[in-house]
């Protein structure tokens, strides 16, 4: 298992981040001239990234309003949430139900910093800094001891990070998963979807991109039947695991993706009654 450690509180503006470089394809204002490169740079290869994170953007604002319309959920916890932008899941859940409860985690200090002035006033929204993968250390924080209740159902929530991680029979994507659907209550939701591409020349080229541009912080773009692996044992919502701007569209035009050299692919699984 992931041991937990002391994580950086300093923001290092000269070496890009995920969380940074997804905000500038968002459209957002906290990023540096290193992520900005890093952006122009992957773009060259998988021109249609932009139009990738609108996408999973939207497509993560219909799984909140839906859970949260639909079935009942109250309590969310975020992993890798990023920086914050304009409806995020606790503004999009709290319009649904004002005492929703969010916790947002996010190894990137940039993010706790933005994070906490953001929820200021919102008793029932937190930020906490802990890598996606100390499990432990995430459901034990006082904070989301305070917020969550693990004996009801709760939505977990593994939104496009999972490429961000290698792989590892501990600490992989599929450990991780594991570990938390062990302690969430019948009836929670799994929300996971990650970058794959089937072309294993981009999944090379970007892994390895990445991997030398975020100094070791990247993990590896994988493949469909790798997310698919993700869900066994979960009671898939339709429409089932697909690219993620197909996932309930509403009536909006999604942003179309140009070129489909990569595509963000996944879903939303149940745990069983």
């Amino acid at each position: 298992m992931h041991a937990g450690k002391q994580l950086s509180t300093e923001i290092d503006a000269t070496v890009p981040t995920a969380a940074r470089m997804y905000d500038y394809y968002l459209g957002g204002r906290d990023n540096y001239a290193a992520d900005r490169a890093a952006v122009e740079e992957l773009d060259k290869v998988v021109p249609s990234t932009r139009r990738l994170a609108l996408n999973n953007r939207r497509f993560l604002q219909r799984v909140v309003r839906t859970l949260t319309q639909e079935y009942g959920i109250r309590q969310y916890l975020d992993h890798g949430s990023g920086l914050p932008t304009q409806d995020n899941v606790h503004q999009v859940a709290q319009r649904v139900d004002p005492t929703t409860h969010v916790v947002y985690v996010d190894n990137d200090p940039m993010v706790l910093v933005h994070g906490r002035a953001l929820l200021e006033q919102d008793e029932r929204t937190v930020v906490i800094q802990a890598d996606m993968r100390d499990t432990d250390r995430i459901l034990g924080h006082a904070e989301t001891q305070r917020l969550i209740d693990f004996d009801e159902p709760v939505c977990v929530l593994f939104n496009s990070v999972f490429h961000c991680i290698p792989d590892s029979d501990t600490d992989g994507p599929r450990a991780v998963a594991d570990r938390v659907r062990e302690r969430l209550a019948p009836g929670s939701f799994m929300v996971m979807c990650q970058l794959v591409s089937e072309d294993e020349k981009v999944r090379d080229f970007v892994t390895r991109f990445m991997d030398q541009a975020t100094q070791g912080r990247w993990g590896r773009v994988r493949q469909e039947k790798d997310v698919e692996a993700l869900f066994e044992g979960l009671e898939i919502l339709d429409p089932g695991l697909v690219e993620v701007s197909t996932w309930r569209p509403d009536t909006e035009v999604a942003p179309v993706q140009l070129t489909r050299e990569w595509i963000e692919f996944g879903g939303v699984g149940r745990i069983p009654e």
